[in-house]
């Protein structure tokens, strides 16, 4: 008898240390977030009920260019960014493929997303090396998620078509004008030392036949200077095949420097920096250092190749694509929330001299020698909800799942769409 009491007693004892504990814990737990403050989580649910119904804010960007050195930058963007205020991010290359983009965003569709970027329409090319559909590419690609309701924003990707466009849909673009303008004052200033003489600028232009907006956007400003006598153009290089830009451009040069003699013209304006490296390739094989480059646009390859042929590329007026893919996220997380961003938004210019470069300078460290390169503050970062969803996301110090980036259409991740 006396030693069922004890057993008996024993079993009580444990039992009631076992829920003290478990009580102490979930106190200790509570404690804990009252000091750190809520999740990000939680206050995901709170500033945007709809996307984070199901827990998680997931969100696709597909980019629909050649996986390189801008379209990661670009993903880069969007993905630190998106992490940082709590979401999911997947990200998609379709290699400017529109079928199989077209394909991509249709299961993206289906599947269960919160939101859309999606990037580079606008320098899509055919199979035949020409520009593609472009905008009512877009139009009709993107129509089917915004009649589901999912907010999106683009990046050089207007969806037109027959002069409709889509409700709803924020784009972002480059300032072509601005980077147009940028690089050819430039290049005046550089060459207005040099000629020591008052007549305009003689100027090589490369160009295309393809129609693509950001290259029929930047001539515009090019013809501009031309009707204003600010320089000549001494001849239009125009690029039929867009596949190659790099290896058309420099052949396209070669057929017609020998044209011209020493001091008859002054420069090539490459308004494409896909195909810069051709122009100062041509230039340099046929010994003209008296020719200068000047570009648009910026990757690994130019910044490595500008020190290369430092004596003839001069520099080049450039966005930071991890700046676009920065600012695209917040405008997107801001539609989440309720707010109203404008319907479109351009990102001002900077330059690149290649006389602040040195060789270990990549796209990732260009900041330190240019000053400003990739400064996003004040671009859409001023809502107090996205403060305290990042200052909530870093107290808690979430490990965030390993970035994922597809390529193949075969590997896409939404079984939700199957």
């Amino acid at each position: 008898m006396g030693k069922c009491v004890f057993l008996t007693t024993v079993v009580l004892f444990v039992l009631l240390a076992c829920i003290a504990r478990e009580k102490g814990g979930v106190d200790a737990v509570s404690a804990a977030t009252e000091r750190k403050g809520p999740p990000a989580r939680v206050l995901l649910e709170k500033f945007m009920p709809d996307a984070a119904a199901d827990g998680t804010v997931k969100i696709a960007v597909v980019v629909n260019q050649q996986a390189g050195d801008r379209s990661q930058q670009l993903i880069e963007g969007c993905v630190s960014e998106g992490r940082s205020m709590g979401f999911t991010v997947d990200s998609f290359v379709t290699g400017g493929d529109e079928r199989r983009c077209g394909e991509l965003l249709a299961r993206v569709v289906q599947a269960d997303y919160d939101g859309l970027v999606f990037a580079y329409a606008e320098s899509v090319a055919g199979g035949d090396g020409t520009a593609g559909g472009g905008e009512a590419f877009s139009y009709d690609a993107l129509r089917p998620a915004a009649e589901k309701g999912i907010p999106i924003v683009t990046f050089e990707a207007l969806p037109v078509k027959g002069g409709r466009t889509i409700n709803g849909i924020t784009a972002t673009f480059l300032d072509d004008y601005g980077l147009a303008r940028l690089s050819l004052d430039v290049l005046l200033s550089a060459l207005s030392s040099v000629a020591g003489t008052d007549r305009p600028a003689r100027i090589i232009r490369i160009g295309t036949e393809a129609g693509v907006p950001f290259m029929v956007r930047r001539a515009r400003v090019f013809d501009d200077y031309l009707s204003e006598g600010k320089i000549e153009e001494a001849a239009l290089v125009n690029l039929r095949n867009l596949e190659n830009p790099a290896a058309a451009a420099r052949e396209g040069l070669v057929a017609i420097l020998s044209r011209f003699p020493p001091g008859s013209v002054d420069a090539v304006w490459s308004p494409y920096d896909e195909c810069s490296v051709g122009c100062a390739e041509a230039i340099a094989a046929a010994g003209r250092g008296d020719i200068k480059l000047i570009s648009i646009g910026i990757s690994n390859d130019d910044l490595r190749l500008m020190q290369r042929y430092s004596d003839i590329w001069l520099a080049s007026a450039a966005v930071d694509p991890q700046l676009a893919g920065t600012v695209n996220m917040r405008i997107l997380a801001a539609k989440l929330a309720g707010e109203t961003p404008p319907g479109t938004f351009s990102f001002g210019p900077q330059l690149v001299k290649t006389a602040d470069l040195n060789r270990d300078v990549n796209t990732a460290n260009i900041a330190v020698m240019v000053p400003g390169w990739g400064d996003g503050k004040g671009l859409f970062d001023y809502y107090q909800w996205m403060k305290d969803l990042k200052e909530a996301e870093a107290r808690y110090l979430r490990i965030p799942p390993p970035a994922r980036t597809v390529t193949d259409r075969t590997a896409v991740p939404l079984a939700a769409a199957e």
